[in-house]
């Protein structure tokens, strides 16, 4: 027996000593990259009423994704802290003409508007 290696290794290092160049220091990863999941975040607090606690939810969600960008507004959700089960939006995140989403609290009135400053804005108006 002349050569007890692996035949991909002959392969590899007679590539790289007949000109192929020198053999790569970090090889390809062996598990494919999954894609990024969503998980999703359970603050608690305490509030005399629904209202409030709406209120002061949708203020910690928007100061989250003034800290964070990768926190998404459309996702945030409001619940009693026994029953996550009724959880209940928080924005409204109709979808526009571009794809954007609306950032205004769920059930505004007037129109949708996308994100930033001067965003555009879609959707019936001030109609009744």
């Amino acid at each position: 027996m002349r050569d007890n290696r692996p035949a991909h290794w002959r392969r590899w290092m007679a590539g790289a000593l007949c000109g192929g160049g020198d053999p790569p220091l970090i090889g390809p990863p062996r598990r494919v990259v999954r894609p990024d999941r969503c998980f999703t975040a359970h603050l608690g607090f305490t509030a005399p009423d629904l209202a409030t606690a709406r209120e002061t939810a949708v203020g910690y969600a928007e100061a989250l994704s003034v800290l964070r960008a990768e926190v998404a507004l459309g996702a945030a959700a409001v619940s009693p802290a026994e029953d996550w089960r009724r959880a209940e939006r928080l924005f409204c995140g109709a979808v526009g003409p571009d794809g954007e989403r609306c950032v205004d609290v769920a059930g505004h009135p007037g129109f949708h508007h996308a994100p930033g400053p001067g965003g555009l804005g879609w959707g019936d108006g001030d109609v009744a």
